[in-house]
């Protein structure tokens, strides 16, 4: 089957072309060479590419620029393709997270050879793995100057709303310790498993900031999301791990996130295992306030984490918005509406000219 992409399609049939071609994060090559060969064939656009990450950039010396990103991989496929067309409904892996977005920006490509300001468009990939394989973090380290602008658009699905900012995630491990025994004499040892009730009746006890960053309101987490102990069925176990997940409001840096955690576990040995900073919105930046008014509707934060934080590590102030509803991604069941995509194009296409 031919991966070419034809840009001049609707960008419904265009998206489901591109949900056809596999890419599995780490399996994204068939798609970028696709989306490569198809941004080259366009002359007012200039084409690098890093691995299987894609950029391509006017250079019409406006005095802005944007960068719309978007990345080419999906989970895993579940049954799920090919694609398939119910009515407005179009179904299949990553239809929603987010290839949806990736045929708007594609689209924008083709159609803008003189947009209002300078454009660079962002294909990269796995986005959805661990993040030291992440293509825009890889970009960000190796090739700093092609993510340079004064404003990002990051093309995650928000059903068509701005969604500023994300929240920050980390990953800790309280630990509790005993003393192993025979279970069979049990009072000769202590109990790790029974000492972790403490860490869990904080957890249920636990209330849950609601601050308001920038105009918005994030609604913060603190959860257990794993447990492990136990050594055989007749030891009394000498450990046991919480693993807790913290998603915190952009007016919290990552240390003064794990500082919280250590206050909330004060007593209990706490492990931080990974983190990722949050991003505050950035709605103030004229050119964001330019997007919001183009793009209309009434922003709100992004419960989340996303790429939009690397954007605001490089000082770019970035935003989500996307066709895809974000409850629907990873789903077997994953769908997007096409007159939402349709929508999303217009405006997308209503701010850069």
């Amino acid at each position: 089957m031919s991966t070419r992409l034809d840009l001049t399609q609707d960008v419904g049939a265009l998206t489901a072309r591109i949900v056809d071609i596999e890419s599995v994060s780490g399996g994204e090559k068939a798609l970028a060479d696709a989306v490569e060969e198809a941004l080259r064939a366009l002359p007012h656009l200039s084409v690098d590419r890093d691995g299987e990450s894609v950029v391509a950039r006017t250079r019409l010396g406006r005095g802005e620029r944007v960068v719309i990103a978007g990345h080419l991989d999906t989970v895993p496929v579940a049954g799920n393709l090919p694609s398939r067309v119910e009515g407005d409904l179009l179904y299949g892996c990553g239809t929603s997270d987010m290839k949806s977005g990736v045929a708007v920006a594609l689209r924008l490509a083709a159609a803008l050879e003189e947009p209002g300001r300078d454009v660079t468009y962002v294909f990269y990939d796995c986005e959805e793995i661990e993040a030291e394989r992440n293509g825009l973090l890889r970009l960000s380290r190796n090739r700093p100057e092609w993510l340079a602008g004064d404003f990002a658009v990051l093309m995650e699905p928000t059903d068509g709303t701005i969604e500023g900012g994300c929240q920050g995630t980390l990953r800790a491990q309280v630990v509790t310790r005993g003393e192993r025994a025979h279970s069979a004499r049990s009072w000769l040892g202590v109990n790790a498993i029974h000492a972790a009730g403490p860490v869990l009746e904080i957890l249920e006890r636990y209330e849950a900031r609601l601050p308001v960053v920038d105009g918005l309101e994030y609604h913060e987490g603190l959860n257990a999301v794993g447990i492990a102990g136990g050594v055989a069925g007749n030891v009394i176990p000498d450990e046991c791990v919480v693993t807790v997940n913290y998603r915190f409001a952009p007016d919290l840096s990552l240390e003064a996130a794990r500082e919280h955690v250590r206050e909330v576990f004060d007593g209990f040995e706490v492990r931080f295992t990974d983190g990722a900073p949050a991003a505050r919105p950035g709605l103030t930046h004229p050119v964001a306030a330019a997007f919001v008014t183009a793009v209309g509707g009434v922003p709100r934060a992004k419960l989340g984490w996303t790429d939009v934080s690397l954007f605001s590590e490089l000082g770019i102030p970035a935003v989500n918005y996307g066709p895809g509803d974000p409850n629907l991604a990873h789903q077997r069941g994953e769908f997007v509406s096409l007159e939402k995509i349709a929508e999303c194009e217009r405006r997308m296409l209503a701010w850069l000219r």
